[in-house]
């Protein structure tokens, strides 16, 4: 065991058997854990702010409510028998639409078949959504594809 004297310029000398203590320091498990654990929660909050920057992009993404076809035909008072279709212009562009009025019974009950065709994904398929709806108009015309005379 080796004997050592140190001078300390306010108490004196001092004298130290044996080593040195050691300062307080993390070992190399301890430090390989934590940055472990640091990583971990770091990929952890960027696959959530990934998630979230997603259903942002779903969100600002505006659909085609296929309600509003039948809103705006049922304002009308008279229907008729056949197909139509169109598309929504400037509002949705490269999405079109059609529909097909046929009479159910003879007292001017009609089925009406929307389908919207949403092309503007750039998909590889449109997107296609329907809507069938049953309107009562009986002051319209009784169609002669139905096989009903007023």
């Amino acid at each position: 065991m080796k004997v050592t004297r140190e001078k300390w310029p306010a108490t004196g000398d001092v004298v130290h058997c044996g080593p040195r203590p050691a300062a307080p320091a993390f070992t190399l498990l301890e430090v390989m854990i934590a940055v472990g654990i640091f990583f971990m929660s770091v990929f952890a909050i960027l696959e959530l702010v990934s998630q979230n920057l997603k259903n942002v992009q779903r969100l600002q993404k505006t659909s085609v409510d296929i309600g509003s076809l039948a809103s705006e035909l049922s304002l009308t008072n008279k229907l008729e028998e056949g197909s139509d279709s169109g598309n929504f212009g400037n509002l949705y562009p490269g999405v079109s639409w059609s529909r097909n009025i046929t009479m159910v019974g003879t007292n001017g009950l009609f089925q009406v078949d929307f389908t919207v065709y949403d092309g503007s994904s750039g998909a590889r398929m449109a997107a296609e959504s329907r809507l069938s709806i049953f309107l009562y108009r009986p002051d319209s015309p009784m169609g002669v594809s139905s096989g009903f005379k007023r």
